[in-house]
């Protein structure tokens, strides 16, 4: 006979120990717990006591303590974390927030600073714009800005289509739901889609712009988080079939397998050169600011083509492009989320959602960006492109801007895309809104 086992019993003492390095080893993103107590404790009562700096050091503060807290529970909720949970908590948890007056003032003050009056924002997408195109394949990225337009084009047109048809399903008006849901959703976002949209509305309609800014906010919000999901969920399909995605390389080449081969080289970090790629990356914003006075077009696009112009003619030198590519990477890795946080608090209004959502009105806005994202798929594969890439990027046209971009893209873990997203939200929002604008002239 085998001798019997003993069970193993814990003293009260090992229990404890176990229990205190349990919590000691739980990390908070890359955070220890313990730590992350003590900060959170620290901004708290600082905005509590208004002692929390109304300038970049506070907003940082804010944003970075809930993003990081939002982020880590959004990555671990079952089905939720399928979907774009990170993405979406961190922006529609303190938009929840907000709207229950759970933030004090002194929080939104800081917060206001860093986000508006620094320009958080077009810093963020200046260093992914700039990183992430010196970083990128010369040959990738010029059939990528040349073949996007075709799933672009057929994918407005899908949208268009499938909303209004699905409008008239619901008995909405077949204009009503043309211009005040399916032109939000795919007009650029609020400030370069919405905003224009609402003035030519008004000259046209003889109406207040404010009344046609409400009416249309909770349709671009709506899509927005559609797009989230329908990202999230192309992820998950490249997953379980690789042949169908770039992983962030949108179209299939000869050059694939040195591309893959690059990504995999582990250049080492030198924040020397990390520097040099910030000023780069701000050089490329002011350009395209500078440029708008003279050219007239959007100061975003001029950013993302120069950067592209100097790509392909090889004149940067090798060392500053990887600089600008490794400042993409921590900018990507340790700044999205709180970034949403920020978007969550100023340019989510739930309250405009609240006001007007029904379920038809829901349908209606889903069936648009479900034209967009699958019409992008179907035609990316036609075109020898990644097809999963291929609807990601097509799917940022139902973004709200910016924002939107960011938040899809992070849903798909796919920032690399994140100049192809820019020309896809930008270039389409803006001929969306000359498009719609003529069109009810035509109509009125």
């Amino acid at each position: 006979m085998q001798p019997v086992k003993k069970l193993q019993t814990l003293t009260y003492s090992e229990s404890k120990e176990t229990m205190f390095s349990k919590i000691v080893n739980t990390k908070i993103g890359v955070i220890p717990l313990p730590l992350y107590i003590v900060l959170a404790a620290i901004i708290y009562a600082a905005s509590v006591y208004n002692q929390l700096p109304a300038d970049m050091i506070g907003g940082f503060a804010v944003i970075m303590i809930m993003g990081i807290f939002l982020g880590h529970v959004g990555m671990r909720i079952p089905v939720l974390k399928d979907i774009g949970g990170p993405a979406i908590l961190s922006l529609f948890v303190p938009s929840i927030m907000l709207f229950f007056n759970w933030m004090n003032p002194a929080s939104m003050a800081a917060v206001t600073s860093l986000m508006k009056t620094s320009n958080f924002l077009y810093l963020y997408i200046s260093c992914l714009v700039a990183g992430s195109i010196l970083g990128m394949n010369r040959k990738v990225l010029i059939q990528g800005f040349m073949r996007m337009f075709v799933p672009l084009i057929v994918g407005t047109i899908a949208a268009a289509v499938a909303g209004v048809g699905v409008g008239l399903l619901f008995g909405y008006e077949a204009k009503e739901t043309l211009f005040f849901i399916v032109v939000p959703i795919i007009g650029g976002g609020i400030g370069e889609g919405i905003l224009p949209l609402s003035i030519g509305y008004s000259e046209i309609l003889n109406q207040p712009a404010e009344h046609f800014v409400s009416h249309m906010i909770p349709a671009a919000v709506i899509g927005n988080v559609v797009a989230i999901i329908g990202a999230a969920l192309m992820k998950k399909l490249g997953e379980k079939k690789p042949e169908l995605t770039g992983n962030g390389v949108l179209v299939k080449t000869n050059a694939d397998r040195d591309i893959q081969e690059a990504k995999n080289i582990d250049k080492p970090v030198d924040f020397s050169l990390m520097g040099a790629g910030l000023l780069i990356a701000c050089s490329f914003f002011v350009f395209g600011n500078l440029a708008h006075k003279f050219v007239g077009v959007s100061g975003a696009i001029i950013m993302i083509f120069t950067a592209a112009a100097v790509k392909y003619t090889n004149i940067m030198p090798a060392k500053m492009e990887q600089g600008a590519y490794h400042l993409y990477q921590f900018v990507s890795k340790n700044l999205t989320w709180p970034l949403m946080v920020g978007l969550g608090l100023l340019y989510i209004p739930l309250d405009k959602v609240v006001d007007v959502v029904t379920p038809a009105y829901v349908v209606i806005c889903a069936s648009v960006v479900v034209a967009m994202i699958g019409s992008g798929y179907l035609v990316g594969k036609l075109m020898n492109m990644y097809p999963v890439d291929a609807a990601i990027v097509t799917g940022c046209h139902s973004g709200l801007g910016g924002t939107g971009d960011v938040a899809i893209l992070s849903a798909s873990n796919r920032m690399e895309l994140m100049p192809f997203a820019q020309v896809s939200t930008r270039l389409g929002g803006a001929g969306t809104i000359v498009l719609a604008t003529l069109l009810l002239q035509l109509l009125s």
